[in-house]
């Protein structure tokens, strides 16, 4: 198996990007200088912006760490029009927060090929992509200026594709994950799969009929040293935790989305009949969330395959929202491991899953198997 980033790591720990806001250079660089590896999310953001982070990230820390893109995915052909139905659908959401919805929005790519430039002249240790896989040319261009590339993938056919296009490492996501599932089809995600201890053990045996062993980065559910353990003994090489970093004080999520990780209303199954769905009411993709009212009551009339319009359009929604300090209107991205949160400072926490993972370790169930 290839040397990786991930083997070269003190602690087999990633803290996963998480765009919107999150993932901030300081969660990052606490992570990273704990010995874990801390990752900035690229999404939303400006080109500027983010060779802004990478810098400042840069002066927090000497630790290599990552950043995470948004792969472009085309909408569906009716994207548009099913848009406009949803606008129509959230017309009492503009009057309950006072806020005007904007025009139904056209596509766009995030800015995607200036955020490579910016990639590829900082040249950060890992890149990470989530939505789809770069083409072959986009994976050797970064790789020539030192950077290991990892694809986010959530089914074995995907792990072939990212080895195949040239990828280092294969993110492998889970059911369980918070927030969006990488998929590169958006279409007929649900809320059920392969758990996240099935599927790696599916992705490393195709990749490996298709020739070649690759480090697995473990995402998706993954809260405390117990789950480290579980997906370490399963393969993977590291761990990526998001949910569980999204309560310590230097992530940048709004204080509500923090308190209401472990809020007795999501914790006991929630208000709403399960505390978690995969919802795409919020960015037309499917994203795993708290079930709060706004999710509740528009889940069932969110199209598919609308992602970004559906995102930049319930974005003044979200804001106006998250400006009142309303829980039921915010998108509360979570994990199913929500219920484990803690509010460590983050280099603390990595220290502490660390010490819990020895301690998992030393039971019958906790070894660690070869890579």
């Amino acid at each position: 198996m290839p040397r990786t980033l991930l083997s070269r790591l003190p602690h087999p720990v990633v803290q996963a990007p998480m765009a919107g806001g999150s993932s901030t250079p300081a969660l990052a660089a606490a992570v990273s200088g704990a010995g874990g590896l801390g990752f900035l999310a690229a999404g939303y953001k400006s080109p500027q912006t983010l060779r802004e982070e990478i810098a400042l990230t840069r002066t927090l820390t000497d630790a290599p760490f990552g950043v995470n893109v948004f792969a472009p995915t085309q909408p569906a052909p009716h994207a548009a029009q099913a848009a406009a139905r949803y606008r129509e659908e959230l017309a009492g959401e503009a009057r309950r927060y006072d806020t005007a919805l904007p025009p139904v929005p056209d596509w766009d790519d995030d800015c995607y090929a200036d955020k490579l430039d910016v990639l590829a002249e900082t040249a950060v240790p890992l890149v990470s992509f989530t939505f789809g896989c770069p083409d072959p040319d986009v994976i050797a261009r970064l790789q020539s200026a030192g950077t290991e590339i990892a694809v986010t993938v959530t089914s074995p056919e995907e792990g072939v594709a990212a080895l195949r296009a040239g990828a280092d490492i294969l993110v492998v996501q889970g059911p369980e994950a918070g927030g969006h599932r990488g998929s590169f089809e958006p279409l007929g995600v649900t809320d059920t799969g392969p758990s996240l201890l099935e599927l790696l053990p599916e992705v490393r045996k195709a990749v490996e009929e298709d020739g070649a062993r690759m480090p697995l980065l473990a995402a998706g559910g993954v809260m405390d040293g117990a789950g480290l353990a579980s997906v370490l003994a399963a393969g993977a090489a590291a761990a990526q935790l998001g949910t569980a970093f999204l309560a310590t004080p230097e992530s940048g999520a709004h204080p509500v989305h923090k308190s209401a990780l472990t809020d007795p209303r999501w914790t006991e199954n929630g208000a709403f009949g399960s505390s978690t769905t995969v919802t795409t009411a919020f960015t037309g993709r499917p994203a795993r969330a708290l079930v709060n009212r706004f999710v509740a009551e528009h889940r069932a009339a969110a199209p598919s395959a609308c992602y970004p319009l559906l995102h930049h359009l319930t974005a003044p929604l979200r804001r106006a929202a998250a400006a009142r300090g309303d829980a039921d209107g915010m998108a509360l991205w979570a994990g199913t491991g929500h219920r484990l949160a803690r509010t460590l400072p983050a280099a603390d926490l990595v220290e502490l899953l660390v010490t819990e993972l020895a301690a998992a370790m030393e039971t019958p169930y906790g070894h660690r198997a070869a890579p």
